[in-house]
């Protein structure tokens, strides 16, 4: 996939303004809103794959604009979701909703859900919907292993970065979910199939996605229920922590890249509604940093939790764990480095994937409470 929205390869782009952090890192860079940019690279959390001209599926058009990893657009995509819904009481149909690409006219309560993206999924399965169809990551060709007890049978549709319209056409849906970020050039095909909902992003704006998903359904109650208790179990482990508030770092490791993600990322909301501060070189308005092995130094915090997209062999996860700077850092001198599910961390972009996380953290930093 190139998953909150960050995805392993990008295309060639000329982009409309480019923004680059100078924090010692060179290549620093970010996923952000305003166009499409398959990212969470195309392989999770709002960052990825975009380019210049279609691809079969997935992409950008030479006419959208380009897709930061960050600036003004990112920071204020939750902004731009206001009024994203809809005012109907749970129950009633026809109900519309408004959405990134419009208004979407749901005629009956939705019973044959195709989701286009891991959040989507996790958002359908955390509210008892198990869907007929789901695209699955460029790095695996199954369900993540924290939904597979719960998200069914679904049939496979495509990558993130690769549609199959006529599968997902040969299930008869009754919805599609979606975002503008990963599949707006398929949006006006996709509403032919079946009434289509597109988010504007994956990742950063989890919650108020998990909000726009549950509104076909009437489900907005048991959405915010649900985001109120992630919410409650957040604060507990802060309180928890007291004044001890370790530093967090999120490692990504991914084919072509390395990550520290940073405020505007998935795992970026979630240690701030603990809260659990980051490095100073993560507290950026932005998706993640990036640095190079040379730089892993740049990552050191009191505990530094790691994922991997895709195959170890494909990146430099490998070469930067066996390395000799990477045992000069504090947090692996004192045992405080960890690998974790890179499902969860980076590609859940979901409430379940939020409260696993939260669960791997608090057996981190808060153990025993």
């Amino acid at each position: 996939m190139a998953p909150d929205s960050d995805g392993p390869t990008l295309v060639p782009r000329t982009p409309t303004r480019r923004r680059f952090l100078t924090a010692g890192v060179t290549g620093a860079v970010a996923l952000g809103l305003g166009g499409l940019l398959t990212a969470c690279g195309s392989s999770g959390e709002s960052g990825g794959t975009g380019g210049r001209g279609t691809r079969p599926g997935g992409g950008s058009s030479p006419d959208q604009k380009s897709v930061k990893q960050g600036g003004d657009d990112y920071a204020t995509v939750i902004e731009k979701m206001t009024g994203f819904g809809t005012d109907t009481a749970p129950g009633v149909y026809p109900r519309t909703v408004k959405h990134a690409m419009g208004e979407t006219v749901i005629p009956a309560k939705p019973t044959r859900v195709v989701v286009l993206d891991t959040g989507e999924l996790d958002n359908v399965v955390s509210l008892g919907i198990q869907p007929v169809g789901v695209v699955h990551t460029d790095a695996s060709k199954s369900l993540p292993p924290y939904l597979k007890d719960k998200a069914g049978n679904p049939a496979a549709v495509g990558t993130i970065n690769s549609l199959n319209l006529e599968a997902i056409a040969a299930l008869k849906p009754d919805l599609i979910l979606g975002s503008q970020l990963r599949a707006q050039d398929q949006y006006a095909q996709l509403s032919k199939i079946a009434p289509t909902v597109f988010s504007l992003r994956p990742g950063y704006p989890w919650k108020q996605n998990f909000l726009l998903n549950a509104s076909p359904f009437g489900l907005e109650a048991e959405a915010k229920a649900q985001l109120d208790a992630y919410r409650a179990a957040a604060a507990a482990i802060g309180t928890e922590l007291g004044d001890k508030r370790p530093t967090i770092t999120p490692l990504r490791f991914m084919p072509g890249r390395t990550r520290l993600y940073a405020e505007l990322s998935f795992i970026g909301t979630i240690l701030t509604d603990v809260p659990l501060p980051q490095p100073k070189i993560e507290q950026v308005k932005e998706l993640a940093v990036e640095v190079s092995p040379e730089q892993i130094d740049k990552a050191d915090a009191d505990w530094i939790v790691y994922g991997v997209y895709g195959s170890p062999g494909s990146t430099s996860q490998d070469a930067v764990l066996g390395g000799a700077l990477w045992k000069t850092l504090g947090a692996v001198k004192s045992g405080q480095a960890r690998p974790v599910s890179d499902e969860t961390w980076f590609l859940g972009l979901g409430v379940t994937a939020a409260n696993a996380v939260l669960a791997d953290l608090k057996g981190f930093v808060a153990p025993g409470s």
